[in-house]
């Protein structure tokens, strides 16, 4: 009837501005730190900055909230802390700091393949996390799908086994980060649905864990370097800052972009905006850089594994619809600051029998 079909307009409105929102700071982030990573070679610590900054931004944000509606924002005791959110923090400073390191060694087509796998691995870890039940056509698939990353990486451009070592942990670990993710934002008891309040707790974990390795490996070179602390004039070091607060508004717009998706949608529709964002990235990234050429044996490549990306994508969604079920119901939060404050202390983990997931596939 008339409503449902309005609702279903309204629906599919929301959630293509929501992909909109997704792919204009995804690919703009990653052709962004191609061109950053050779003003400011410091992958490790440009995401260290990321992180800080977007810590005050989403404080500030909280603290806004707080004056404007006189209620609290959501946090976490430590024992659900601890359990929920420290786990995606640290998979997903890993996740972005070698995502970032990896760039500096491959191109942006190559990186942009190769971190197409990442789906796979989101299916694999569900299946490990009894979200998903293994079956032989989604097997077939990850094959298929390797099979066309083997082709797709022969003889390419600019290729380091540096970088694209780099790149593939990171695709293994963003398996994990998305999976963890969407357990902890579709947890209704965590109330983190809102990505400002989600960011808030994951970052001073991130923080921490990136900390070290960003001391370690770009410490002393950050130090000595011409960009940076022993510019030759101000104005260097000036244009050096501005280069990376670029890159953090990028991040940090690009972070609520993909907590939003994940939660209003689910991996299926993540899956499927994965796919034609990777064919806009290579399209683009062969366009801008000359270096960038790919060969015969490349696109089949390529081909081969969106094919396979589609296959999954389309097992999912028929197997969604054949085992389709309620979920619980949510309230809107694609305006950013939408939700009330409730004790702590109601998170209580007494009554075992309660419904604590929205129920998508992951």
């Amino acid at each position: 009837n008339i409503e449902i079909t309005v609702m279903l307009l309204l629906t599919s409105i929301k959630t293509s501005g929501l992909v909109a929102f997704y792919y204009t700071f995804s690919a703009g982030l990653t052709f962004y730190n191609k061109w950053a990573l050779t003003e400011f070679p410091f992958p490790l610590s440009m995401t260290m900055i990321h992180i800080l900054s977007n810590f005050f931004v989403v404080w500030l944000c909280r603290k806004a909230y707080v004056l404007w509606y006189k209620e609290l924002r959501p946090v976490l005791t430590w024992k659900l802390y601890v359990e929920h959110v420290v786990p995606v923090a640290i998979f997903s400073v890993l996740d972005i700091g070698l995502s970032n390191w990896s760039l500096i060694f491959i191109s942006v087509s190559l990186y942009t393949m190769s971190k197409s796998s990442a789906l796979i691995f989101v299916f694999l870890f569900s299946v490990i996390l009894k979200l998903e039940k293994p079956r032989v056509v989604m097997v077939l698939v990850v094959l298929f799908i390797v099979a066309g990353l083997f082709m797709f990486t022969y003889h390419s451009t600019k290729f380091s086994v540096e970088g694209f070592l780099l790149v593939m942990i990171a695709s293994a670990i963003s398996g994990l980060r998305w999976t963890t993710a969407q357990l902890t934002l579709q947890r209704v008891d965590l109330k983190l649905s809102n990505p400002i309040d989600m960011l808030y707790h994951l970052l001073p974990v991130m923080a921490l864990t990136l900390l070290p390795l960003a001391l370690t490996i770009d410490g002393v070179h950050i130090g000595t370097s011409e960009f940076v602390f022993r510019a030759s004039n101000l104005n260097v070091f000036s244009v050096t800052m501005v280069v990376v607060l670029g890159s953090t508004v990028l991040a940090f717009f690009l972070n609520v972009s993909e907590f939003l998706l994940v939660y209003h949608t689910s991996g299926i529709t993540l899956s499927i905006a994965g796919i034609i964002k990777e064919i806009i990235i290579l399209t683009l990234s062969t366009m801008w850089w000359e270096d960038d050429a790919l060969s015969t044996v490349n696109v089949t490549g390529m081909i081969i594994c969106v094919a396979g990306i589609t296959t999954h994508t389309t097992v999912k969604v028929w197997g969604t619809h054949k085992h389709e079920s309620v979920g619980l119901p949510k309230e809107d939060h694609v305006q950013l600051l939408t939700q009330s404050h409730q004790d702590p202390a109601e998170n209580s983990e007494s009554d075992e029998n309660m419904v604590l997931y929205r129920t998508t596939s992951a």
